[in-house]
């Protein structure tokens, strides 16, 4: 029999799930849910809402399919959502964009990733550089796109980078800075010293910007800056989001890249062949949810930061050293004053200890990487406070 063909291999090596003797693991993901599962723990691992968004985004779905919108879509999307999502970018930013010609719509923000990666992507020669930890799939990507993934480490507490290394990294074989902002994993707002120094080093090194914002609009201090909003950006930045996170519809898997013609139309000769096109009921009841009032956006933000508090006090009170994040689902914590040496250990054992599941940090970096980040673990605030308070008490108990 012949060897397995080599894009998978590349794909799950770049996402860590191959060991040293070739076997494919389960994800870190999979097994912590697996866990909670098991163990009747509170799962606080994955980043996925236990209630349902706004009630005429829901309604707008089911009417839509009521209504007969069952079949493909166009293969950019829905004018209605392509328009909303036009509408949006310029309620919120000023950015004025052709519907038409300057906006995607894909299947979730990880879809649009994959194909703004693979469309842009032009050989082993290229060079993605991304900010580390970083959001599970980007290093899968790259990999399966056969370019070689450059990091720059955000460090502990803030996990803001370092200028010097940002510019270090970053290079005439940079084809495209990735930035993810709000950060997944650990909660950070880039300054804005960070994001006027990639597009600084964008135009020194022709570079293209693809930023991944699908937590824009939960941030608490201030509001999301997108880096396409920056003087000479706009035309080379491809900006991705999705109504997952922002309608607590995460299952819909509705996002869109927006930016330049010429780089959509790209990303869109590549899109066609992965999933073509998808979610034609959900694409108007996303349309519905880009078109609510400011007070659902600031809402929803204030309703997190609320959350963020509950868990935050939390795992102070239960003697982790905790990272106060400025924005997205997560909160991550140090587990070391609780005797922790490796995370993923400790994370294995919460379930059992308190009755909780997190993640590990080292599921989202590098395994050069890893020791910079042992004893770190990733928490998720996006569920009921009742359950944030139950998950509080639990973790109490290891304060002894």
């Amino acid at each position: 029999m012949r060897d397995v063909p080599g894009a998978w291999r590349r794909t799950a090596q770049g996402a860590g799930l191959i060991g040293a003797d070739g076997v494919v693991r389960p994800t870190i993901f999979a097994e912590m849910s697996a866990l909670a599962a098991q163990t009747g723990a509170i799962n606080l691992g994955q980043g996925f809402p236990d209630e349902d968004g706004p009630a005429e985004v829901l309604e707008a779905a089911r009417e839509a399919i009521a209504r007969g919108v069952n079949q493909y879509p166009p293969g950019r999307g829905i004018p209605d959502l392509l328009d909303a999502v036009a509408e949006h970018q310029r309620r919120f930013y000023r950015l004025d964009l052709d519907p038409g010609r300057e906006v995607l719509v894909t299947a979730g923000a990880t879809e649009a990733l994959t194909a703004t990666l693979l469309a842009l992507i032009d050989g082993p020669d290229d060079e993605i550089v991304v900010f580390e930890p970083f959001y599970d799939s980007y290093a899968a990507v790259v990999a399966l796109a056969g370019a070689r993934l450059v990091t720059v480490p955000l460090r502990w507490p803030d996990f803001q980078p370092d200028l010097d290394e940002l510019r270090a990294a970053v290079s005439d074989r940079t084809r495209i800075i990735l930035v993810n902002d709000p950060h997944n994993p650990t909660g950070a707002v880039f300054s804005a010293d960070v994001r006027e120094t990639i597009v600084a080093l964008a135009h020194r090194h022709d570079a293209v910007i693809v930023t991944d914002e699908v937590y824009e609009h939960l941030v608490f201090d201030a509001p999301h800056t997108p880096i396409a909003t920056l003087p000479g950006a706009a035309e080379r930045t491809v900006s991705i989001s999705s109504g997952g996170k922002t309608f607590s519809t995460t299952g819909w898997k509705i996002g869109w890249a927006t930016g330049p013609a010429e780089l959509i139309d790209a990303v869109l000769a590549v899109k066609q062949w992965l999933t073509y096109v998808n979610g034609a009921p959900f694409q108007p009841a996303t349309a519905t949810g880009l078109r609510l009032p400011d007070d659902y956006f600031t809402g929803i933000a204030a309703t997190l930061r609320g959350k963020r508090d509950v868990l935050g006090e939390g795992l102070v009170a239960a003697g982790f050293a905790v990272s106060q994040p400025a924005g997205s689902y997560f909160t991550v914590a140090d587990a070391a004053p609780l005797g922790a040496t490796e995370g993923a250990e400790f994370c294995r054992a919460l379930p059992h200890r308190a009755g909780v599941v997190a993640i590990p940090l080292t599921a989202f970096v590098r395994p050069e990487s890893r020791s910079r980040y042992a004893t770190l673990v990733r928490f998720a605030a996006c569920k009921r406070v009742e359950v944030l308070e139950d998950a509080a008490s639990r973790l109490a108990t290891l304060a002894g």
